[in-house]
């Protein structure tokens, strides 16, 4: 009995250390931390654990980040699949805006990325809350590749922990920070593109928190259930993808990317060479 028990405190404890823990001890912890005190202050809505959690206030947060001038000159806006940012997708749509969302964790052999055209989909009578959920985009969006996509004009972020000075950190599979580095590579982004979130206040940290890595991109903009923070930070964005440190899990787990890598490394040799 006493072993049988123990065993399930494991199993708990690994659940709750994120699927992606060890690869960063001091990000670990304040993921941990961070999604504890949704838990404990009763602002999360739905599990916390291993994922950019949910939380009361998203919606004022997404109407906020509707206000900001980067927001309303932005035509075609890339933005994470997660609950949180449903409202955001789903403003986006209503303001006529071309949205671009990953299949969650790039999928499996399908195209990474769902476009979302508010004026075709209005055509076709689907509605915008069905295509702002994750699993409402796979199902009405068309899919594309990452070479498809058009130049993003806005690029929004799930995040579970910032810092004022523009630091962030995901559920740690990387998935951001290597999405980021792609279009760079590909020229769908440029260091003048808008990096932003929507988070709990809860979730802004001290700067000394959350160290920047070489591979991470900064946030320009965060948006809370009760402020806008603009990060003005002086530090230049990551350049692409820094292929040496891409884990060897990210190589097996993310189908597309050994041949997106020797595409892009082609790209740049010919390009080298004129």
């Amino acid at each position: 009995m006493h072993s049988t028990m123990n065993s399930t405190l494991e199993s708990t404890d690994e659940e709750k250390a994120g699927r992606w823990s060890g690869r960063n001890v001091d990000k670990d912890a304040l993921r941990r931390e961070i999604w504890e005190r949704l838990e404990e202050t009763g602002v999360n809505v739905g599990p916390v654990w291993s994922r950019i959690s949910n939380w009361v206030g998203a919606d004022e947060a997404a109407w906020r980040l509707s206000q900001l001038p980067v927001w309303k000159q932005a035509k075609i806006v890339k933005c994470n699949p997660d609950p949180p940012q449903i409202p955001v997708r789903l403003r986006a749509l209503y303001d006529g805006k071309i949205v671009y969302v990953p299949v969650p964790e790039f999928g499996s052999g399908d195209l990474p990325w769902v476009k979302l055209d508010p004026e075709k989909l209005s055509r076709d009578g689907v509605q915008f809350e069905l295509a702002a959920t994750s699993q409402g985009s796979v199902q009405v969006g068309e899919k594309l590749s990452f070479e498809a996509l058009e130049p993003i004009d806005l690029a929004v972020c799930g995040c579970v922990a910032v810092t004022r000075a523009g630091g962030r950190t995901g559920k740690g599979g990387g998935f951001a920070d290597l999405e980021l580095g792609l279009f760079r590579d590909l020229g769908k982004i440029t260091p003048e593109t808008p990096i932003v979130t929507t988070v709990h206040s809860s979730m802004v940290v001290d700067d000394d928190r959350l160290p920047i890595m070489e591979h991470d991109s900064l946030l320009h903009w965060i948006v809370t259930e009760k402020e806008v923070i603009e990060t003005k930070t002086m530090r230049s964005q990551a350049g692409g993808v820094i292929w040496e440190l891409v884990l060897p899990d990210q190589f097996e787990e993310i189908w597309f990317l050994k041949q997106l890598k020797e595409d892009i490394l082609a790209r740049k040799a010919g390009q080298a060479a004129e």
